[in-house]
C-alpha cells in the first residue's frame, strides 16, 4: 500500500474546527487508498507559550528541560487529531516520537534525527490502522531523553518520515498557499510560484522565509522527496500549492527567484581581538558550544596587530553569545576589549539560481538601496544569492524596492 505524509502547522490546528477540517483532508486521502502518515504542530501560539515560560523560570536554561516543557504541545494535537479521525470511522492512532521511535542525535533543542525505523508504525497499518498521527518536532536521544528539532522542526519531521517510508509524497499544510516571490504581508506584489528549485527554496528558508524549515528542505533535496507546500484552508486541487524540486524540472525561471527577509538578527562585534592565527577558531568554537547560530562574519584591517570581528546572530541567542564570550576571555582563550551587540538591524536578501549565469545582479542590488537611502553595513554572498545587514527601520522599504527592481511579480 502507498504511503502519504501529510503535515499540519500550527494554524491549521489551532482549534478543534482546524483540526476537523484538517481530519476532512486525511479522509479524503485515506478514502484514494492511501496509509497515511500526519505529521502535526502544537496548536498555534502554544509553542511560543510553553518557551515563554521556560524563558521566564531560567534565562539560562537547561536544554533538556527546555526539551521536555516545549516538546509536550505536539502531544496534545496528537491525540486530538487521531481522536477526531476516529470519530470519523478512521482508524486512527496517535504516536509520540519515542513511540516510533524517532532516533536523534543528543543536540537538545536542535537535534538532529538519524534514524526512523518503520517496523512499528508498519506492523499497525498491517492490522488495519490507515492514519498514523505523529508528534512533530520532537524525538528521543541515544540516552533516552525527549529531544526537540528546533523551531519548525515538524517540517523536517515529515520530510523524514517521507523518506523513511518511501512515500508517494509529502504535502505540507500551512496558512500559506504556497511559497511567495517575497512576503505577501510586506509586499502586495508578491507572487505564488508554481515551481521553485530545492536550492533557491533551501536559501530562503536559511535567509528567514517562515514557509518551511531549512533542514526538511535539505532532506528533501537529499532524498529527492516530492514536497508540496499548500494551503489548508482553500479547497484541495491536485495542482494547488507549490512544488518545491530539482532544478531540471524547472524550464525556465527568474534570475532571482525571490526577495528574503529576517527581522530577529543581531550584530555583534567583538572590539579590539588579537589579530593572529587561530583567533577565529578561538572566537566561533565557543560559540558553536553554546549553540549560538553564527551566520554573517566580518573581520575589520589590522591595526597595530588588533582587530575587530563582527558577526550576526539570532536576536535570542545574544545573551547566550555575550556569555560564551566572557567565559572564553576569563578562560584566556581570547582577549578583547568589550562586546557591542546591535539588536536593531535586519537581513534582506535575493536568492535566485539564474545568478550563477547572470552578471550585474549585485551592482543592480546595491544601486537599488543606495537610491531609497539604506546603508549596507555587512555583506555576504554565494554563487545563488546575496545578504545584506541593514537598519530595521528599513527592511520593509528594501524589501519592496528590492522586489521592483527585479520584477518579480512577473512570471519568466
Amino acid at each position: 500500500m502507498s504511503v502519504l505524509v501529510m503535515k499540519f502547522g500550527g494554524t491549521s490546528v489551532a482549534t478543534l474546527d482546524r483540526i476537523r477540517r484538517a481530519a476532512k483532508r486525511v479522509g479524503v486521502e485515506v478514502a484514494k487508498g492511501h496509509d497515511v502518515i500526519v505529521i502535526v504542530s502544537a496548536m498555534s501560539g502554544e509553542t511560543n507559550k510553553l518557551v515563554g515560560l521556560v524563558e521566564d523560570t531560567s534565562p539560562l536554561f537547561d536544554a533538556r528541560e527546555y526539551d521536555a516543557v516545549v516538546s509536550s504541545g505536539e502531544n496534545v494535537t496528537a491525540g486530538l487529531m487521531a481522536l477526531t479521525l476516529q470519530e470519523m470511522d478512521i482508524p486512527a492512532r496517535s504516536w509520540q516520537g519515542w513511540q516510533v521511535p524517532v532516533k536523534t542525535t543528543s543536540a537538545h533543542a536542535s537535534a538532529r534525527i538519524e534514524d526512523i525505523p518503520p517496523a512499528n508504525i508498519t506492523a499497525k497499518f498491517a492490522e488495519g490502522m490507515k492514519v498514523a498521527v505523529v508528534a512533530g518536532f520532537q524525538g528521543i536521544s541515544p540516552e533516552g531523553r525527549i529531544t526537540t528539532l528546533g523551531r519548525g522542526g515538524s517540517d523536517t519531521t515529515a520530510v523524514a518520515f517521507a523518506a523513511a517510508f518511501g512515500a508517494v509524497r509529502c504535502d505540507i499544510y500551512t496558512d500559506v498557499d504556497g511559497v511567495y516571490t517575497t512576503d505577501p504581508r510586506i509586499c502586495e506584489k508578491a507572487r505564488k510560484l508554481d515551481r521553485i528549485a530545492f536550492e533557491e527554496m533551501l536559501e530562503m528558508a536559511s535567509l528567514g522565509a517562515k514557509v518551511l524549515q531549512t533542514r526538511s528542505v535539505e532532506l528533501a533535496m537529499r532524498y529527492k522527496v516530492p514536497l508540496r507546500v499548500l494551503s489548508s484552508f482553500e479547497e484541495m486541487d491536485d495542482a494547488a500549492g507549490t512544488l518545491v524540486c530539482d532544478e531540471e524540472e524547472i524550464m525556465e525561471s527568474n534570475i532571482v527567484a525571490g526577495v528574503a527577509h529576517s527581522r530577529d538578527e543581531a550584530k555583534m562585534t567583538l572590539v579590539s581581538v588579537a589579530d593572529r592565527p587561530g583567533i577565529a577558531a578561538a572566537i566561533f568554537t565557543p560559540l558553536a558550544e553554546a549553540g549560538v547560530n553564527v551566520d554573517m562574519i566580518v573581520q575589520n584591517i589590522s591595526e597595530d596587530g588588533r582587530t575587530d570581528m563582527t558577526f550576526s546572530c539570532p536576536t535570542n541567542q545574544v545573551a547566550r553569545a555575550e556569555k560564551a564570550m566572557e567565559d572564553a576571555k576569563a578562560k584566556g582563550e581570547i582577549n578583547f576589549h568589550g562586546i557591542v551587540a546591535d539588536t536593531n538591524v535586519a537581513k534582506v536578501s535575493v536568492v535566485g539560481i539564474g545568478m550563477r549565469s547572470a552578471a550585474g545582479v549585485a551592482a543592480k542590488f546595491f544601486r537599488v538601496l543606495a537610491d531609497e537611502g539604506i546603508n549596507i553595513q555587512v555583506i555576504t554572498t554565494s554563487e545563488i544569492k546575496i545578504s545584506v545587514l541593514i537598519e530595521r527601520k528599513y527592511m520593509e522599504l528594501a524589501v519592496q524596492a528590492l522586489h521592483d527592481a527585479f520584477e518579480l511579480d512577473k512570471a519568466s
